[in-house]
């Protein structure tokens, strides 16, 4: 349950994200619409985090900090190439390739 937490948590991180890069494309009800959105994905995310780390299946802050923090750099890079039409380089994908095999690795090894 704490590691479906945590990916939750993690894709509220995405959307925290996502909400000031939509805030920076726009000004008044708009921007403040994106602005609550981010309030509301932070506090969300970071309450879900606060749940992983706890209770009777308690992943350890370090890897559930590291996990946590990949998941929303992994959302928030694809958001951006979808939402944002940012670059799809080679090098861009090869680290977050490396950034997902290492997710894996640290879920693999935490007890």
């Amino acid at each position: 349950m704490n590691w479906l937490l945590l990916i939750i948590g993690g894709l509220f991180e995405t959307g925290f994200a996502i909400s000031l890069g939509k805030a920076q494309q726009t000004t008044g009800k708009p921007m403040a619409f994106w602005l609550s959105s981010f309030a509301i994905c932070v506090a969300i995310s970071m309450y879900l985090l606060f749940k992983a780390m706890g209770g009777d299946k308690a992943i350890p802050v370090g890897t559930a900090y590291a996990v946590w923090g990949a998941i929303g750099a992994i959302g928030t890079v694809v958001a951006g190439i979808v939402l944002f039409h940012e670059p799809v380089t080679f090098w861009r994908m090869f680290f977050l390739s490396s950034l997902v095999l290492s997710v894996i690795g640290l879920q693999l090894v935490s007890s």
